[in-house]
């Protein structure tokens, strides 16, 4: 066994290697022509936290095969080169909640402060704004770990009388436990209710900072993922479906395009003004509502622009932009059948298995179970690509809120056009719904993550810390997310085919 052990710790090491140069080329070919070569720290940031995210992720199929690479073994201490996987979840998760509350935070600030300061004002302000979280973070932390960190586990106190070992064993349906003359001596099968008892200790703190942030994150992960989930793999088919038919001719070309230029202008004009309040130190509600409507704005006359540019393709290659378009609505709409069966699973799986008890069937967890047989790698990519969708349905969810509520700020990521700002928001987004994911994960795939060290923190220990564990003993965070999941699918159903009529003249609320 010692050998593959020693294998899995290699597979660690390049996975994780391979994780931090996927991540770095994301970076470069989403980032922003106006971050090249610069914004070096908020880069590092990125690419550390998507790293961090996706390991997370991974950690799960990794904690079930160092399980089985002790199944021989009386205990996993007992083999050679066995990884710490409790201790290795903790650390990425502490990790992960720094980046998140701390690290993240300073980033933006200091990316988005004002540009005429000098480098060190800039950074005071920011470690600033960071010191102040830091500070009520630690106090909340602190107060709610010695109130209410504990956790209440219920056990059944259990007692016998004492007996002559029996010369020969003899049980059946009506003698069911070791007796002499007819009297069953043990208490567990005459137990009642009133033998139940409540076992209460207190968590570690590192737990318990677990435990917290995936609450945040569980909130997050049942409203973004509950919708994304459903407009994840819709959005694509209903693209193909409101998609240009036919080249337009160059008249309506300019038509079009005169439009969208007096549209670009009101923008910039607006922009202007919004950025003389800023400087001018009035940024109140009615500021921040206006810079989200400019957002709003000016996202959509970018995808205004984009789609006369696929209508009217110009060019000594304007036949090739053309039929590279028609190809790309048809690559849509296959990956939007094939989200949509992977978001039906994941629906399907979660009624079956998780709101329904005691379950219906095991359904995905015996297909990762007999994919593993088939092959192992088999079925840990196929766990793992079903933990990274629920991601990409989360950032999916966030965009399709954010465009249509006040309160959630828009931070589109787009090949070769994403700021660092942008960059950020969606690391720590990620960040925050990856432990609500792995845990919901380890919960949802609870026979393919059996007595792994996930199941541990994440199950026995979330699911009993004191004021928590109702969240999870009632189903909250699922209910919630198969409900949007339902509501946005009606939603696409019933909106999602109309084509988005162009906005009329632009103007700031006063």
């Amino acid at each position: 066994m010692g050998d593959f052990n020693l294998a899995l710790v290699i597979v660690a090491i390049v996975v994780c290697v391979l994780v931090f140069i996927f991540n770095v080329y994301l970076l470069v070919n989403f980032q922003h022509p106006d971050d090249a070569n610069q914004a070096y720290f908020p880069k590092f940031v990125v690419v550390l936290g998507l790293s961090v995210a996706l390991i997370s992720i991974l950690m799960l199929p990794a904690d079930v095969a160092n399980r089985q690479a002790c199944k021989n073994a009386i205990y996993n201490g007992a083999c050679n080169l066995t990884l710490p996987m409790k201790d290795l979840w903790l650390a990425v998760y502490i990790v992960d909640a720094v980046l998140v509350f701390f690290i993240i935070p300073f980033a933006m600030f200091y990316y988005e402060g004002d540009q005429d300061k000098s480098v060190g004002k800039r950074i005071k302000s920011a470690l600033l704004w960071v010191v102040t979280t830091a500070i009520v973070c630690a106090l909340v932390l602190g107060i709610l770990y010695g109130l209410v960190g504990k956790v209440d586990f219920t056990v059944m106190h259990l007692s016998s009388s004492n007996t002559n070992f029996p010369s020969s064993w003899d049980f059946s349906s009506s003698q069911q436990c070791i007796g002499g003359s007819g009297t069953r001596v043990c208490s567990a099968y005459l137990a009642n209710a009133s033998s139940e008892k409540t076992w209460t200790m207190r968590t570690t703190f590192p737990e318990y900072v677990v435990a917290l942030a995936t609450i945040v994150g569980s909130v997050l992960f049942a409203i973004f993922g509950g919708v994304g989930i459903a407009c994840l793999p819709l959005g694509l088919i209903f693209s193909f479906i409101r998609r240009p038919k036919a080249v337009i001719t160059r008249s309506q070309y300019i038509k079009e395009a005169t439009e969208l230029g007096k549209k670009a202008r009101e923008l910039k004009k607006a922009a202007d003004a919004l950025h003389q309040e800023e400087r001018s130190g009035s940024k109140g509600r009615k500021w921040r509502k206006n810079v989200k409507a400019v957002e709003k704005e000016l996202l959509q006359l970018e995808e205004d622009v984009k789609l006369l540019e696929e209508m009217y393709p110009q060019g000594e290659k304007a036949e090739t932009a053309w039929a590279l378009t028609v190809l790309g609505y048809l690559a849509k709409l296959v990956l939007g059948f094939l989200g949509l069966i992977v978001s039906v699973a994941w629906v399907a799986h979660i009624i079956v298995y998780l709101l329904i008890n005691p379950p219906l069937h095991p359904f995905l967890n015996e297909v990762f179970i007999k994919m593993h047989d088939v092959w192992g790698l088999l079925g840990t990519a196929a766990f793992a690509f079903f933990c990274i969708y629920l991601l990409l349905a989360v950032i999916a969810g966030a965009m399709m809120l954010g465009l249509r509520l006040v309160f959630i700020t828009i931070h589109p990521m787009k090949w070769g056009a994403t700021l660092m700002n942008s960059f950020l928001f969606n690391v720590g987004l990620i960040l925050l719904c990856s432990i609500s994911v792995i845990q919901f994960c380890s919960t949802a795939f609870g026979y393919y993550a059996q007595a792994t060290a996930a199941q541990e923190i994440f199950g026995h220990t979330l699911q009993s810390l004191r004021g928590i564990k109702y969240l999870y003993k009632y189903n909250v965070f699922q209910i919630a997310f198969v409900v949007l999941a339902g509501l946005t699918f009606v939603y696409y159903a019933a909106f999602g085919w109309r084509r988005k009529k162009p906005s009329g003249r632009f103007q700031l609320s006063t």
